[in-house]
């Protein structure tokens, strides 16, 4: 019996001391990270960042018509810093890991920062950790929710999905070819989840949203498909307006987007659950969207 409990002890003290080693570990990824943004190296943000995520950030530029790799450091405001910051927890799952800090985050947009929350994802990859994804969560409306992080009561990390390690590593996407026509699909879809997969290539998921999202490849000439799924969510009732549009952005910033596809129904009306339509880009469309 003293034996188990004295292996058992050795057993905690093993996983608390793998706890412990897991934030320099990750800290080193992040500032490794932040420094290759702001310093616009390319070949350090290639061995710092996962794989999954730098192929997609290469998608969605090449997507937009410009330039890769430079166009990975077109950023508003560099990444904050962690030094002044709270870390509250790192919990691991597998191959992943979400590390959540708390207190003034700084973007550097000026203003006094609030004490919020920023939840940093890591991938593990063949020489150690590798930086994935950054979640931000404005506090503004949760003041109690503060108060309990600032006294480290970590409940709300526990509720919280963004911080929640789910050991799944997202599969690394294909590499799309440069877009020949930037295009966006946008999604009107109160309570309801709605999947729209273009060319077979882009992939999108809305839920109870508002959103645009960049055309991963672009639209091609001649016809475009357009897949997709809606289903309610919990709490909708099922008879919300839904609107899933495809639109074409002319090289020209003073020019109009073109409204290439549209799928929309009224209130109370059914939607399909399951569609393929298509859209065609044609000569004249072609001339439009790039003035020649």
């Amino acid at each position: 019996m003293n034996r188990l409990i004295f292996a058992l002890s050795l057993m905690t003290a093993s996983f608390a001391a793998a706890q412990e080693d897991l934030r320099p570990a990750l800290e080193t990824t992040y500032s490794a990270w932040r420094e290759a943004m702001i310093r616009h190296d390319a070949s350090a943000w290639q061995r710092v960042t996962a794989e999954h995520r730098r192929v997609e950030v290469r998608n969605r530029i090449v997507s937009e018509k410009r330039t890769f790799p430079s166009a990975v450091f077109d950023l508003p405001a560099p990444p904050p810093t962690l030094q002044g910051l709270k870390f509250l927890d790192a919990k691991r799952n597998g191959a992943t890991v979400k590390a959540a800090y708390f207190g003034k985050i700084d973007f550097g947009v000026g203003g006094e920062p609030t004490e919020n929350l920023i939840v940093l994802s890591f991938i593990r990859g063949s020489g150690g950790w590798l930086y994935d994804q950054a979640d931000f969560i404005n506090l503004v409306g949760l003041p109690e929710v503060r108060k309990e992080l600032a006294a480290g009561d970590l409940k709300y990390l526990q509720e919280t999905p963004e911080a929640q390690a789910t050991g799944v590593v997202p599969p690394t996407p294909a590499a799309a070819k440069p877009a020949k026509y930037i295009a966006k699909v946008y999604v009107f879809c109160p309570g309801r989840e709605v999947n729209v997969r273009i060319n077979k290539i882009s992939r999108h998921r809305f839920a109870n949203a508002k959103e645009a999202e960049v055309v991963i490849g672009g639209a091609l000439d001649g016809p475009n498909e357009v897949h997709y799924t809606v289903k309610n969510l919990k709490g909708g009732t099922g008879k919300e307006v839904m609107t899933i549009r495809v639109y074409l952005m002319p090289e020209n910033d003073e020019s109009k987007p073109i409204k290439a596809f549209e799928y929309q129904i009224a209130a109370k009306a059914k939607p399909k659950e399951d569609g393929t339509e298509t859209f065609t880009v044609d000569a004249a469309m072609a001339e439009k969207l790039t003035g020649r």
